[in-house]
């Protein structure tokens, strides 16, 4: 059982701003603290249902800021962390290899090392299947190897380096979650899912990338929270746990399923060369067991789940338009894609 106060950092981002809600539903007296840069994938109108509300507390800050971290631990007497912050696109960190070591890295031991200094009782750090680097056959567990071949997929394996310094050097009551790909409301439209779906409903070209047979294994948002959740609560100091929906499928198969949602015809589909190249791993699949020896399991049909989420961007225009139109999108859009779409992006 959780007590005192529970600070959610990236809070106003895609699984962030979800979690918040997850917990806040199961826990209605629990005092709920967000910490969030608000960079371009954090936005406050995912929290907008906790405006007004007495238990809920939103700070603006990076947590590489020790000044503004430590005031938040000592302010709000913090007893539980769930760390989500980080820059989370692969792609984008193509672009820029280094902008995310502060927030990815240094951040993490910034938020450890006040853990620690406060007297923190439990701290989660979440990070990804994706630190494992790609297999082709058989499914990760938690003791095999880190081998990320992405900048991201590697700084988000330094994070969890610092997590295991920290627990052995200063006993911080620190675990670490393994997601797989996570789809759901309120995802910034860049990963594939809403940005597919967002360009399908507008009639654009959707650029899948090579032959389109990468696999992932996707897993509801919901079903991520819950996961995280029960790792917070049960999981034991120094441990890391797979969270995987095990349903695995093609990145290709996926978009024709959301156009089959959508109405929207197969001719959209415009194959591009692979941006990433040798970087882009073929297979993720995840051994949860020891997760689910803790009491959880994914909850959702993905087909289900699948359709529920294409439904929230049929019906949730004025959350995604306004970021899609915008110059820094836009910007970026064509800084990664290019001219090669043409019109189309």
């Amino acid at each position: 059982m959780v007590t005192g106060s529970i600070l959610i950092t990236g809070g106003a981002g895609f699984i962030g701003s979800n979690f918040v809600r997850y917990w806040a539903e199961r826990h209605p007296d629990q005092r709920i603290i967000v910490l969030d840069a608000l960079t371009y994938a954090g936005n406050l109108a995912n929290l907008s249902e906790f405006d007004g509300d007495a238990r809920f507390r939103f700070y603006p800050g990076r947590i590489e800021d020790p000044t503004v971290v430590s005031g938040i631990f000592r302010c709000e007497k913090v007893t539980h962390v769930v760390n989500f912050a980080a820059e989370s696109h692969n792609d984008r960190s193509m672009l820029d290899p280094t902008g995310l070591i502060g927030s990815n890295v240094t951040g993490v031991s910034v938020l450890l090392e006040a853990a620690s200094r406060y007297g923190v009782e439990r701290f989660v750090h979440v990070s990804t299947d994706e630190v494992y680097g790609q297999i082709h056959s058989g499914l990760f567990r938690e003791d095999d190897p880190l081998l990320p071949r992405t900048p991201y997929s590697a700084g988000k394996a330094g994070g969890e380096m610092q997590v295991r310094a920290h627990v052995i050097a200063f006993g911080t009551p620190a675990m670490v979650t393994r997601g797989s790909n996570t789809f759901g409301p309120y995802q910034y439209p860049e990963k594939i899912l809403p940005f597919f779906i967002t360009r399908a409903l507008d009639g654009k070209a959707l650029p899948l990338y090579g032959d389109g047979r990468q696999v992932r294994d996707w897993l509801f948002v919901e079903d991520h929270c819950a996961g995280i959740a029960v790792v917070l609560e049960k999981g034991q100091k120094g441990e890391a746990y797979n969270i995987g929906g095990g349903n695995e499928f093609t990145n290709a198969d996926l978009t024709r399923r959301v156009l089959g949602l959508l109405g929207k015809p197969e001719s959209l589909i415009r194959h591009i060369p692979d941006p990433r190249g040798a970087a882009h791993d073929a297979r993720y699949a995840l051994d949860t067991a020891k997760a689910a020896a803790l009491g959880w399991s994914p909850g959702a049909d993905f087909d289900d789940a699948l359709e529920a989420t294409v439904r929230w961007y049929v019906d949730h225009p004025s959350w995604w338009r306004p970021i899609v139109e915008s110059e820094p999108y836009q910007a970026y859009i064509r800084r990664y894609y290019g001219p090669t779409l043409g019109a189309d992006l």
